[in-house]
């Protein structure tokens, strides 16, 4: 089957770098004020997509706000429809703080830096040069391929995904597959494993406002209801609280997959007794990969009280980043009043669902041999992203979403931590694996 598909050409190599550092030099820094401009990187790249032959079309909520869909034809018509979706929109960068201009969009000794590099214009690189090589060929998938290159899912995806899964919900007819960000990227252990994570699974947001009540005063004087007080102390106790462990199938397989990796053969997530932290104390390394996804978890970030140092306000609030696992947000919100107590109410500003995907399905099954064919050194494991994507507004369609943006990294290349971070950077070799390993999996979906 690889034969008749032929392999990838030196053409889709080139353009998935010059892809990649041209996406990057197109600013759409979104700041989460309404301020950021995806329009002109829309652009650029349905023009990639209509010279492939395709009919993409450009929707927007909001003016500048721009989303671009396209479906390929696949040749199965009784087949299910696979969505392949990535953002346009990048978080800030402080130039200062780099090495390289963030958005310059430079290639150095075989890396491609810039904001998006990883978060995640490469992927949007990867998919553009699949897409032509297949153009190119003149062949198709098996499944219909629906491509979403979105807006604002560094804000609320108000303006991307979750516009378009309410408002044009028709694009993506037949679609109960999806993929995206934050999977397949090499991991390696210090025990020496390399290992591919593909993610089958996502925390819930639960972004909250706290409001502290109390009485108004001067600040010479004393005050039982102090509201800063009392929101400072609700705010401890949320940060200092330990939260209880809870399994979700996803994670059970994630644990059971490492083990079983790490030759550990006495540890069962599914007993009763089951230590999990023990268990995480004897991976290393991989543990980083499970350990943010066996609890739920509220992390205090802002702080806003009082107006004048000899007043004290009559009210004090704060914001906490919520995480919640699949099946936890009864315990989730029935913690939170607890710890809040009855001074300080706190509502959601912003929440969506937790998600989760098979482990056993063909589809999973199609990204573990993808991947173990460009690189046989590969353990692919499946694992639950602490965080979120806009794999949450696409589920509102019935679409199960995986990451999968295959990369394969060297050993100290720190993925993660370049999320958002400084000096975010691609290798051009991870790149030409990505387009390898995605032109493999969707042709045969």
């Amino acid at each position: 089957m690889a034969e008749q598909h032929g392999p990838v050409d030196d053409k889709a190599l080139d353009e998935v770098v010059r892809f990649t550092s041209d996406l990057i030099r197109i600013d759409t820094t979104n700041h989460g004020d309404g301020t950021c401009r995806e329009r002109p990187a829309a652009e650029y790249v349905a023009e990639a997509l209509t010279e492939a032959g395709l009919e993409p079309t450009l929707l927007e909520r909001t003016e500048g706000r721009t989303n671009v869909v396209a479906r390929i034809e696949g040749t199965d018509p009784s087949a299910d429809a696979l969505l392949v979706h990535g953002h346009l929109d990048v978080v800030p960068a402080e130039p200062a703080d780099w090495t390289v201009h963030p958005f310059s969009g430079e290639v150095r000794d075989g890396v491609v830096w810039g904001r998006g590099a990883i978060d995640m214009k490469n992927m949007d690189a990867m998919v553009l040069a699949t897409v032509r090589r297949w153009a190119r060929d003149g062949v198709r998938p098996r499944r219909d391929i629906v491509l979403a290159f979105t807006a604002d899912e560094e804000a609320s995806a108000e303006d991307g995904s979750g516009f378009l899964a309410d408002r044009h919900a028709a694009l993506f007819e037949g679609c109960t597959e999806g993929i995206s960000e934050s999977g397949a990227f090499s991991f390696h252990t210090d025990t020496g494993l390399h290992l591919y994570p593909v993610a089958a699974g996502e925390r819930g947001t639960a972004w909250l406002k706290l409001t502290a009540h109390g009485r108004a005063g001067h600040g010479s004087k004393v005050n039982r209801a102090n509201a800063v007080t009392r929101l400072a102390a609700a705010v401890t106790r949320i940060g200092e609280h330990r939260w209880p462990v809870r399994l979700t199938p996803t994670v059970r397989a994630a644990l059971r997959e490492l083990a079983a990796l790490h030759g550990i053969t006495d540890a069962d997530p599914d007993a009763p007794d089951f230590d999990v932290d023990a268990l995480l104390a004897r991976l290393g390394t991989a543990a980083a990969l499970v350990e943010p996804t066996v609890r739920n978890s509220a992390n205090p970030t802002m702080l806003d009280a009082g107006y004048k140092v000899n007043v004290i306000p009559g009210s004090a609030g704060a914001q906490v980043d919520g995480r919640v696992v699949p099946g936890g947000e009864d315990e989730f919100r029935a913690t939170l009043d607890r710890l809040t107590g009855p001074d300080v109410s706190w509502e959601i500003d912003h929440g969506e669902v937790a998600l989760q995907a098979p482990v056993d399905s063909p589809a999973f099954a199609g990204m573990r041999a993808a991947l173990e064919r460009f690189d046989p050194d590969a353990h692919v494991v499946p694992y639950c992203m602490s965080g979120g994507t806009d794999a949450k507004q696409f589920s509102r369609l019935g679409i199960t979403g995986y990451g999968f943006s295959p990369l394969k990294l060297p050993p100290g290349f720190d993925y993660q931590a370049l999320f958002h971070g400084v000096d975010e950077r691609v290798p051009v070799d991870a790149l030409h694996f990505g387009v390898r390993v995605l032109d493999h999996f969707l042709l045969r979906a």
